[in-house]
């Protein structure tokens, strides 16, 4: 089954995420649904550095695209695609000059169907395997639902009081005076209790439920598994939002009877005014709350969300949770950023709420051709601060702004992204991830743009936790807690317990390691390109130990049958590297533990992994070649382990 195919089959959530990754122009979804085949089988991660190879791939996709068209000639009821397919090679043909950068986009595309497909996988695995904090969870959202139950309850009982109070008002003078006094003391006790239960539930929406929502998707943003839909959210705010202006309809209904009648001691005119103000103010801040970035800003060739290059364009969604059709393409959003370092944001700078941009009918105003452009003002146009923190250290905010006018409530509202990182070249991206990656580990505060003038340093629980979410994340498995130890062996020797060690900022990013001209974040990168590119499935499978010290490595090896084996990465190449060792037994009995030059990205290039374990051979006696590893760590045969890897091409022998 193709990747295409198994992204038709997922469940809404995150078919609606395929959805809107082809939402622009950039790559037809037509095109890759009927080249799916064609698309999946070639290496655009290559062609988007090899121009021979972007130029070739290039034409054949030209080619392809007159072949479907020539399909869809033949077929009498297909007329739109015929015109759509001529349309998609004319656009296609403007990288006739650049192709790699159209594999570039391609390789993206790829990319990121390949992430909504884990992380469709992970919220299975979540879901089966943290079966307490869903159960946690799922009571928090039926107190919600409770509490919105009843409020509406309220509400429509509220209705058909203040009817009566219409026809009450209608009957004799001697009713005015003594029922309809305490009709309407009893009617003013009831708005006040609802507006009671609705502080409870403003309560719950904005500080608890809204909270945690806005620190699940800064964790996404960095690998976490976390369930990021505003599916719950949006109906929790429409309906708390909805109660209310239901109440300031009532409250107006009031004002209409004292305009018709009033008289001594009459409870309208001195309760009214405070509880309209208690209206206005739960509505102003629960309608302000809910304006959100959906989705943070991201570059289609880029490492990942929140670094964002100059002349390079990016795309970011907001949304509004309040879901009213009336103001539909009625509220305009604009752009801009933070005036720290000076940029100028081209593009479409104004768009408008529109519920056809979003599957489920959301209010939501997608950007997705932004620009930043650097000003060149003095100093080149780096910001200026007291710390001289270099550039990917810099952190500023995309802000959005919009006005909400409604059944009379004038409300202007804002929201932000979460901090970026802004870069000029690509050889920045690496340290930008860092700084999004120590950002969103350890600072819930966005608005916390200064951060990194005084880093706090990281908890090793927290250390660990972020370093697995970047090994699910480029290889579909975490690390496991062997390998999180021998990491934290690593960086603070033996202990008892690591949960009180701490690693900075500096440590992590900018002192080398000992006895390298390399940080430990510049080590651990290498490892994930390494994964991400040519190691995902044996990494998914567990077929590798990976962080394990050469000690612990030998003592395991020396007790398993001759021939056993097992991979982990190398500590001393920077771009990462793999090798493996083998236990073979002499003569005398005793064992001896082998280990191989570690192969490195360019290695893995020419020939796959399991292609290397496979014709791997070492001389022994006679000159004899012999491949010394029968058994993967700790007795899997070495075939049943990686021979579903093997390529056809499997069959030369490798010597060492």
């Amino acid at each position: 089954m193709t990747q295409w195919e198994r992204l038709q089959q997922l469940d809404t959530v995150y078919s609606q995420r395929a959805f809107d990754l082809y939402n622009g122009d950039e790559f037809p979804m037509e095109v890759r649904h009927y080249l799916a085949h064609w698309i999946e089988g070639q290496d655009w991660e290559r062609a988007s550095r090899d121009s021979s190879q972007a130029a070739f791939l290039f034409q054949v996709l030209l080619e392809n695209l007159d072949n479907q068209f020539s399909r869809f000639v033949q077929e009498k009821e297909s007329f739109l695609l015929q015109r759509n397919f001529r349309r998609y090679k004319q656009n296609f043909q403007e990288y006739q000059e650049e192709p790699y950068t159209l594999a570039t986009i391609i390789h993206w595309f790829l990319v990121k169907e390949k992430g909504i497909l884990n992380d469709a996988e992970l919220a299975q695995q979540v879901q089966t395997l943290q079966i307490q904090p869903a159960a946690m969870e799922l009571e928090s959202q039926r107190q919600v639902e409770k509490r919105l139950k009843d409020l509406k309850a309220k509400v429509e009982v509220m209705e058909h009081n203040i009817r009566c109070l219409e026809e009450q008002q209608d009957e004799f003078d001697f009713k005015y005076q003594t029922h309809l006094m305490d009709c309407e003391a009893n009617f003013l006790s009831d708005i006040s209790a609802m507006l009671d239960t609705a502080d409870v539930l403003h309560s719950a929406l904005i500080n608890e439920e809204l909270v945690e929502w806005k620190r699940r998707q800064q964790k996404s943003c960095i690998g976490a598994p976390d369930d990021t839909s505003l599916e719950h959210l949006e109906k929790w705010f429409t309906q708390i939002i909805e109660c209310m202006f239901q109440l300031q309809k009532f409250l107006q209904k009031l004002d209409e009877l004292v305009g018709k009648m009033t008289y001594k001691n009459d409870p309208i005119p001195v309760r009214k005014p405070p509880l309209k103000i208690r209206v206005d103010t739960l509505l102003t801040h629960l309608i302000k709350s809910s304006f959100v970035v959906e989705t943070q800003p991201s570059m289609p060739q880029g490492r990942g969300l929140l670094v964002l290059r100059t002349n390079v364009q990016f795309s970011v969604k907001v949304r509004l949770l309040y879901k009213v059709p009336e103001l539909n393409h009625v509220m305009k959003v604009t752009v801009s950023i933070d005036k720290f370092r000076k940029f100028n944001v081209l593009g479409t700078l104004s768009k408008a709420l529109n519920m056809a941009e979003s599957m489920n009918g959301g209010m939501v105003a997608d950007f997705r051709h932004l620009t930043l452009k650097d000003q060149k003002v003095g100093g080149g146009g780096k910001g200026i601060n007291d710390l001289s923190l270099s550039v990917t250290e810099e952190l500023h905010r995309i802000n959005f702004q919009t006005q909400f006018d409604y059944q009379g409530l004038s409300v202007p509202l804002e929201t932000s992204s979460l901090p970026v990182v802004v870069i000029s070249n690509s050889s920045q991206q690496q340290s930008a991830w860092a700084s999004v990656l120590w950002f969103n580990m350890l600072c819930p505060d966005p608005k916390n743009i200064k951060f990194f003038e005084t880093s706090p340093a990281a908890t090793w629980p927290q250390f660990g936790e972020m370093l697995s979410w970047q090994f699910l994340s480029c290889g579909k498995r975490g690390l496991d807690n062997d390998q999180l130890e021998t990491l934290a062996i690593k960086l603070f020797g033996k202990q008892q317990s690591y949960d009180n060690c701490k690693i900075s900022w500096t440590k992590f990013n900018k002192e080398n390691l000992p006895d390298t001209n390399f940080t430990l974040w510049v080590w651990l990168d290498g490892i994930l390109n390494l994964v991400k590119l040519y190691l995902s499935d044996l990494w998914s499978d567990g077929s590798i130990m990976g962080f394990i010290s050469k000690g612990k490595e030998r003592l395991l090896l020396k007790k398993k049958q001759n021939g056993t084996f097992l991979l982990r990465f190398s500590e001393s190449i920077k771009d990462g590297g793999i090798t493996f060792s083998w236990v073979q037994y002499a003569n005398d009995g005793s064992p001896s533990v082998q280990t191989v030059k570690p192969f490195t990205s360019t290695d893995l290039k020419q020939i796959a992994l399991p292609d290397i374990l496979c014709n791997f051979r070492i001389m022994v006696a006679e000159n004899i070649p012999v491949n010394p590893l029968c058994y993967l760590y700790p007795n899997t045969p070495k075939d049943q382990a990686f021979g579903k890897y093997y390529s056809e091409k499997t069959g030369g022998e490798l010597f060492v």
